[in-house]
């Protein structure tokens, strides 16, 4: 039997602008941010120089007006601003810059909300090693932070089974940045079943073809004495390329900023494809099997389920089966459920009308067996489920955006919990953060 039904019982919006852990050894990561102050100078200037090219985030106090620089190592300077976006209507109190990805963008916060007002792409030649510059008084600056959070899924051992520590369960999430996927990274968080608090513990990129990448949609496992990983490279995705990579590591990637070298997992000989991503691995049997979104073109998409010909190698897969009808299905999960392997995903709202808006479940041969009851928020959200003493919750996400028009698409979302036991949840939360629903 599937549980459910499940209610809505917490919503939080992890966002930060300046990250809450130091940033690691490693200067690669093109993850920066600097929040100052709106005072001083009549004009307020912050952002980052590599000693040859600057990035400067400015904003005029008295006419509002907000814009972003380039100056190269020749002194040429381009100025990017919104003709809509670009004048903040209420004063500002604080600017904030950010270099994502191959993106930098200057935001303004008026005492309520971060909204961006100019970006601009990164010229090739920056270096690894910026330094922030500033005509005000910095509050933070560092790694940055996120905007919302998706892509959840929970950390687990090679079992399937929750990693947990002090009883806190543990989710690898999708950091979102002011853009788009290339702006995004991976951040792993701690989660207290009882009160929905999410605490940020680490922070990880994936290095692969020479280069680090926030790739993201990440599943982290404990095998053995060391960690596996498997990320969707969407951290320099171009709309015509993103795969599957792994890597392993016997650091604690549960705490701290890591680099994790990894390289592409190679399914040419099980799935036929443009892309694929969202991968889940489990070890059922003594062979991994391998659950993960499939596109016959971007963007048409589903569920598929793989697995390794030979026990205990992430190699030589072969297919057990792909969901049939399915166009926008993804958040693939594999799970153990009254003794039986099942396969969960996400059919979104772009699906065929009969598919859209569920949570179905697929046996081994996916083959759907039935559906989660639960209200589909907005978005494509993930169907990850976390057993607890007095029944399940439903850790996910929904479509929520944030920092207005010039960031566009990728903001969201806020981290939402449901429980099939939503009375005994609430109670148990009591003052957690976020809003009990």
């Amino acid at each position: 039997m599937l549980p459910g039904p499940f209610h809505r019982v917490h919503r939080s919006r992890p966002l930060q602008l300046v990250a809450d852990l130091p940033p690691g050894a490693d200067p690669r990561p093109r993850c920066h941010a600097v929040e100052v102050a709106c005072e001083g100078s009549a004009t307020v200037v912050a952002g980052f120089t590599d000693g040859a090219h600057r990035i400067e985030g400015w904003h005029d106090l008295e006419t509002g007006h907000t814009g972003l620089d380039l100056v190269d190592a020749d002194g040429v300077r381009t100025t990017h601003r919104s003709r809509r976006s670009g004048r903040s209507p209420h004063s500002a109190v604080r600017v904030g810059v950010t270099v994502t990805g191959d993106q930098a963008t200057v935001l303004t916060h008026d005492g309520r909300a971060w909204t961006a007002r100019a970006r601009a792409p990164l010229p090739a030649e920056l270096g690894d090693a910026l330094r922030v510059h500033s005509n005000a008084a910095i509050r933070a600056q560092g790694r940055f932070g996120q905007l919302g959070v998706r892509d959840l899924h929970l950390v687990t051992h090679d079992d399937g089974t929750p990693f947990t520590r002090d009883g806190w369960a543990f989710l690898t999430l999708t950091h979102a940045g002011p853009g788009f996927f290339g702006t995004a990274h991976c951040g792993v968080w701690a989660f207290d079943p009882l009160s929905h608090r999410l605490e940020h513990r680490a922070t990880l990129w994936f290095e692969r073809d020479g280069a680090v990448h926030g790739d993201h949609a990440v599943h982290l496992v404990r095998h053995r004495d060391r960690w596996l990983l498997a990320t969707s490279t969407w951290g320099d995705f171009d709309h015509d390329d993103v795969g599957i990579a792994w890597g392993s590591s016997e650091a604690d990637l549960l705490a701290g900023e890591h680099v994790v070298p990894t390289v592409p997992l190679d399914l040419d000989d099980a799935v036929r494809g443009v892309g694929a991503w969202d991968p889940h691995l489990t070890l059922i049997d003594g062979h991994w099997h391998l659950a993960l979104v499939v596109a016959s073109e971007f963007f048409v998409f589903g569920p598929a389920l793989l697995r390794a010909r030979r026990p205990d190698a992430l190699s030589d897969w072969e297919l057990l089966g792909e969901a049939e009808g399915r166009t926008a299905s993804e958040g693939t999960q594999i799970l153990r459920l009254d003794d039986e392997w099942r396969v969960l995903a996400s059919d979104g709202p772009d699906s065929a009308p009969a598919l859209r808006r569920r949570f179905p479940v697929f046996d081994l041969t996916m083959r759907e067996v039935g559906t989660l009851v639960a209200l589909y928020p907005s978005n494509l959200p993930w169907p990850t489920l976390l057993e607890v003493d007095d029944g399940w919750l439903m850790l996910t996400f929904d479509g929520t955006p944030t920092a207005g028009r010039v960031a566009g698409y990728g903001t969201h979302g806020d981290f939402l919990v449901l429980s099939t036991n939503p009375a005994r949840a609430r109670a148990r939360a009591g003052s957690g953060a976020g809003e009990l629903l």
